[in-house]
């Protein structure tokens, strides 16, 4: 979706040239691609931004990309089972809604169920070159669903793969992790093939102390190569594949005080998961002043649930199925309440007087008084497709004068028989465009904005200004108001939402397959939410003192919020919900000497939500504190704190240990590493049914290039 890597170098006066700089010592500046499109000094971007490079993400010892986050000020990771959701400055705790997720340039975000299934995603930890978080909304430059921030993941280019790299790690709560990469060169042309594996248990146990089935395991394939087609053409491309499954408890249980569960019904309802991936991406610098740039994306996801429940025969009653459809709320909720409904139409006293009471009778033994029950086997199967075309032009009109500019068109599929009764799609068609204009040596302007069609809401248009003041090409003073959108996706806005009940035995009411009694419609008029967006910053590098500071005061107002726990017995998304969130972010990272590098995040955040979905995710006080120490003789290590005072209603700390040794084997090298985490609090990790059998985890990797 998002070209980057062929973006001109970014443009500074002429004036600067000559000038120097007492904190940057005349040293080069080093780059973001991530904010406007274009390559830019952090201090020249109309926004802030997150950088974790590889020494970052190799001394962190993570094993996961959320892992990687909890470094980025202001962004949450909340565990739920196996499953995490990324937010950033909180909102919804069950759902990522409103992040882009970029791989390369390619939008990972599941626009059916907006989601982004952060342990699915096929890349590798050992692939990852960089993570730039752009900590703001970014519908300008990516669209609607940046609503509150981008995190773009750029894998390491082919050309700086070198030989064969082997890495296995083992430890605490089953972890089993494996990666194996082979890197190719040739005359104009690089590959590198990857393969990777990821397996561990979970969480010990749920809140009631029953035991929790959640573990995981996943293999990923990835292929990234590129190709020179002489002096101004480059093709590029990737392809991904992931098979997976994930651990799920089967807890249904009968909502009817009438229709109590029987105790039979299958222990599981595991996810299998199965994702591809291709893109390619064909770049032309006709001169030093232009290039252009289009990347084709095509992605397929799978996940697929069946499992087996039991409950008394009455739930699938066609007479009581459609008296939920004609029901109220009141009435639904006075119904799963009591057991008793109150008809107040004609048709409703029909079908529970004539049909629901006479079948409850009939199916319910004189002699013990239980319902007579069955099982049958549930799909939630869920499929979703993508095709994402992008052209893109940057054009660098004068020394002080650079256009980024492109159109784009995706389409979206979901195929969902449970949650859309078969299909829903989507057309998404864009023209975007940032103009980023050095009024004088230190004055910056930046202006863009994004106009975008979607068919299932019509059009929109976010806009975004920032004025920078450059005290040096390093240091930067920023003010940027910003307004960007986020769509509803097709499950909140176009559900269908019906559950058919396959191989019932005993047959209910005379069916092998039935519909169970309650349903859902979702309203189809949501409109997209909205933020208006205030930044004020600054942005530095000291480069003698080997010191990199960035400041953010934020005020951000979400309107239009579609704020909902999707349940089918009440499932009623609207936009009447609100958000204002407002504070301070500081990122410091500081390399001290040639041993020793410091690296600070925090945020503090107020959160004003008339939802309370909205207000329990967002702790006050969050932030991390890492140590990455060179001992010398080939020894390193990295100490890291992380803290959010409460996450999703609990508090969070976890201080973790990495130690690791590198041996040199003639032209081969070998790492050996351990990895201690340990919690300093004693609660759940952000949720009730969250608990670990111990603090703490320890795991080692063995790491061998050669």
């Amino acid at each position: 979706m998002v070209l980057l890597q062929g973006a001109l170098i970014g443009a500074a006066p002429a004036a600067w040239a000559a000038e120097g700089d007492l904190f940057l010592n005349n040293q080069p500046v080093p780059e973001v691609l991530t904010a406007t499109r274009l390559r830019q000094a952090p201090a020249a971007v109309p926004g802030s931004i997150s950088v974790v490079d590889r020494a970052l993400i190799r001394a962190s010892g993570a094993r996961e990309l959320p892992e990687l986050l909890r470094l980025v000020p202001g962004m949450l990771v909340v565990p739920n089972g196996n499953i995490s959701t990324v937010n950033y400055h909180g909102s919804s705790a069950r759902q990522a809604r409103r992040l882009q997720v970029l791989v390369d340039g390619r939008s990972v975000y599941r626009a059916g169920f907006a989601q982004v299934d952060w342990h699915d995603i096929p890349v590798a930890i050992e692939d990852i070159e960089r993570i730039e978080v752009f900590r703001g909304p970014n519908t300008v430059s990516y669209g609607a669903n940046a609503l509150m921030a981008v995190v773009n993941i750029i894998t390491v280019p082919p050309a700086e793969s070198e030989g064969t790299r082997l890495k296995y790690g083992a430890g605490g709560r089953g972890i089993s992790d494996w990666y194996a990469s082979q890197a190719l060169h040739w005359d104009g042309g690089d590959l590198r093939l990857s393969l990777s594996g990821r397996q561990e248990e979970g969480f010990y146990q749920r809140g009631d102390g029953t035991d929790q089935r959640d573990g995981r395991r996943l293999n990923r394939f990835h292929l990234s190569a590129d190709h020179s087609l002489g002096a101004w053409q480059t093709l590029e491309g990737h392809l991904a594949l992931k098979e997976g499954s994930s651990q799920m408890n089967n807890t249904y249980q009968s909502i009817l005080p009438i229709a109590p569960q029987p105790s039979e019904s299958d222990a599981d309802s595991d996810v299998t998961a199965r994702d591809f991936a291709a893109s390619l991406r064909w770049s032309l610098e006709p001169s030093s002043r232009h290039s252009l740039q289009v990347q084709a994306n095509l992605q397929q996801w799978e996940r697929l649930r069946s499992w087996r429940a039991c409950d008394a025969q009455i739930i699938f009653s066609p007479e009581l199925r459609e008296l939920w459809s004609l029901a109220s709320q009141p009435q639904r909720d006075a119904f799963l309440a009591s057991g008793i409904f109150t008809p107040q139409t004609p048709r409703q006293r029909e079908l529970y007087l004539d049909g629901v009471i006479p079948q409850l009778i009939s199916l319910t033994d004189p002699a013990t008084g239980l319902q007579a029950h069955t099982c049958g086997v549930i799909n939630e199967d869920i499929r979703e497709n993508r095709v994402d075309i992008e052209a893109q032009s940057t054009l660098s009109l004068n020394d002080d004068l650079r256009l980024v500019s492109g159109a784009s068109y995706r389409y979206d599929a979901a195929y969902s028989e449970t949650h859309l009764n078969d299909r829903q799609n989507r057309d998404v068609w864009r023209l975007f465009g940032h103009l980023e204009w050095y009024l004088s040596e230190r004055w910056l302007l930046q202006a863009g904005a994004m106009g975008e069609y979607d068919s299932n809401v019509g059009r929109s248009l976010s806009p975004r200004v920032a004025v920078n003041y450059l005290i040096t090409p390093a240091h930067g003073l920023r003010a940027v108001y910003t307004e960007a959108v986020r769509s509803p996706d097709m499950f909140e806005n176009d559900a269908d939402w019906n559950y058919r009940v396959t191989d019932l035995r005993p047959a209910a009411l005379g069916q092998r397959d039935a519909y169970y009694f309650m349903s859902a419609r979702g309203p189809g008029d949501l409109r997209q939410e909205r933020i208006h967006s205030h930044e004020l910053g600054y942005n530095g590098r000291f480069q003698r003192l080997g010191l990199n500071l960035d400041v953010k005061l934020f005020h951000d107002e979400i309107s239009d919020l579609i704020s909902h726990e999707p349940k089918i017995y009440r499932f009623d998304p609207d936009n009447r919900s609100r958000l204002i969130l407002e504070g301070v972010e500081t990122e410091i990272d500081w390399q001290l000497g040639l041993s020793d590098r410091l690296r600070l995040g925090y945020a503090y955040i107020q959160a004003d939500a008339s939802h309370p979905l909205d207000q329990v995710i967002t702790p006050r006080h969050s932030g991390s504190l890492a140590w990455l120490r060179d001992w010398g003789g080939n020894w390193n290590s990295s100490l890291i704190y992380y803290g959010a005072d409460g996450l999703n209603g609990y508090r969070f700390e976890r201080m973790d240990l990495r130690l690791a040794k590198r041996v040199r084997m003639g032209t081969a090298e070998l790492e050996l590493a351990g990895v201690l985490q340990q919690r300093l609090d004693d609660e759940p990790l952000s949720g009730a049914d969250n608990h670990y059998e111990h603090r703490h985890l320890f795991y080692l990797t063995v790491d061998l290039s050669f």
